[in-house]
């Protein structure tokens, strides 16, 4: 559970914003002045603060000083006036994760600061390269293999860490190329800089390239401030340029511009900005057939590919099927609250004969399934099979067989509800069944059910109440036959 501190003098604002934050499943604590702020870090230890510009005594970009002068890694949103909008600027350009005008959007409070939370997670979460690593230390993330071809990953990844040189990293969908990225930038002389993460294919054109290098008030209808980019918060830190092979051709000039010129210009704005930012990409495209095509600039191809690490399908190196597996039961069980299991030499073959397209990804959602449906002893070959079975239906089921259930279901709810609202109407009725269908998988259990679903547990409970579902706990026997042994 991620933990947020608010400060702002405002007690009628704090209160309302712990309440709020608080329902999201966070845990909250406010100060009310800057000084507050910085005595309640050491024994606090948020994992954001939401910071506001005018503060009595020390004020907020003083604040923000001290903050990351102690704390650098740790993500500040700052909240600001419009007479202030200034001062959250220049605390941007000094390495504040991003600033938010007052009065705010909630929705648009809430995505911003889920956004930082994961950035700050990012860039803390130390991501290890070692075969010997356990998940059990609860540090960060780890890159798996003792294979040659990932051996040959690990020592590029060191001998490109200490560099300044752009990075390309290869690779099918679900190899890691996130984790090396973040590997390099971790190990490199910029880690106590950001860390900025951007996709390419998350966003629409128009709105990825304010992202990335911000606009000037008028430069569209709407721009009623200027915005800093995200490349420019990154000032003297990395950007990871994630699924380039995706972006938007008329996008990857300005990226060639900001590559060779190590400048860029703001939508809207006429000045060149000098940057200082480490590139860091990623693909899952063939880039020279994207270059035959006229999808991919050729020149920005060779301005990215100084250095390029390859990262190997999980089919190419089956030798490590059997240390992932290790690897992913015990996280998964840490993740699940339940005890390790073990699995059987015969189960581990049966991973390890399976195609694994979906690779690492795809590998530790299996067995994420397969303990959340184990009910005790090893897992054999058979419960591999069942649970492979299942993900090769849900597969299919992504075809014309599901979008034709799926439109005749909302359908349905169309016809009933013609009072108006029907998109809420139909988000809502697809939350109330994904919920009573995960409490069901999940014997009632509503931990277990809120991790399977990605949410909070209070999140999970204020749904449960505002849909008014109704579900019984069941109790394995293993689970009985403890309880049992415990009352005796």
């Amino acid at each position: 559970m991620s933990a947020i501190l608010v400060v702002d003098d405002d007690d009628q604002l704090r209160q309302s914003f712990t309440k709020l934050l608080r329902e999201d499943g966070y845990t909250v604590a406010g100060a009310a002045s800057g000084e507050a702020c910085t005595d309640m870090l050491p024994s606090f230890h948020p994992d954001l603060v939401i910071l506001d510009v005018c503060l009595p005594g020390m004020n907020g970009l003083e604040t923000f000083r001290k903050i990351h002068a102690r704390e650098p890694k740790l993500p500040v949103i700052i909240m600001t006036a419009y007479g202030t909008t200034e001062t959250a600027i220049e605390a941007t350009k000094m390495g504040a994760f991003d600033y938010i005008l007052k009065p705010f959007d909630v929705p648009e409070m809430q995505k911003l600061i889920r956004l930082a939370i994961e950035a700050g997670r990012f860039m803390r979460s130390p991501v290890q390269m070692d075969h010997d690593a356990s998940p059990e230390t609860g540090q960060g993330e780890t890159l798996v293999g003792r294979s040659g071809e990932m051996q040959a990953v690990f020592k590029a990844v060191g001998r490109v860490a200490a560099t300044d040189t752009t990075v390309m990293i290869r690779g099918e969908t679900g190899t890691g190329k996130e984790l090396v990225a973040r590997a390099i930038y971790q190990h490199s002389h910029r880690c106590d800089r950001p860390f900025v993460v951007i996709n390419c294919v998350a966003l629409p054109e128009n709105l990825l390239e304010s992202e990335l290098f911000g606009y000037e008030k008028g430069a569209f209808t709407g721009a009623t401030h200027r915005r800093i980019g995200k490349i420019e918060q990154a000032g003297g830190g990395t950007v990871f340029l994630d699924e380039i092979g995706d972006m938007p051709i008329t996008l990857q000039t300005k990226i060639l511009r900001l590559l060779q010129e190590k400048k860029i210009e703001r939508l809207g704005g006429r000045q060149a900005i000098p940057v200082d930012v480490r590139i860091v990409a990623a693909t899952n495209r063939d880039l020279e057939q994207s270059i035959d095509q006229g999808l991919f600039r050729e020149d920005l191809y060779y301005r990215l590919k100084v250095v390029t690490i390859w990262l190997p399908p999980l089919r190419d190196r089956r030798g490590d099927i059997s240390l992932l597996t290790d690897y992913f039961l015990k996280r998964c069980s840490m993740e699940l609250g339940s005890d390790n299991p073990g699995i059987t030499a015969k189960a581990v073959a049966q991973l390890a004969a399976l195609p694994w397209n979906g690779n690492v990804r795809e590998f530790s959602n299996t067995i994420k399934k397969i303990l959340i449906f184990n009910r005790g002893g090893p897992i054999d070959k058979d419960a591999v099979i069942r649970a492979t079975e299942v993900a090769d239906a849900e597969l299919h089921m992504k075809g014309d067989a599901f979008e034709q259930s799926a439109r005749k279901w909302f359908q349905q709810i169309l016809r009933a509800n013609n009072e108006g609202n029907l998109y809420d109407r139909c988000l809502d009725r697809f939350s109330e069944v994904l919920i009573q269908e995960t409490l069901q998988l999940a014997g009632g259990n509503r931990s277990l059910a809120a991790k399977m679903l990605g949410i909070s547990r209070p999140t999970l409970h204020s749904k449960i109440s505002r849909y008014h579902i109704r579900m019984e706990t069941t109790v394995c026997a293993r689970d009985q036959d403890a309880a049992d042994e415990k009352s005796a």
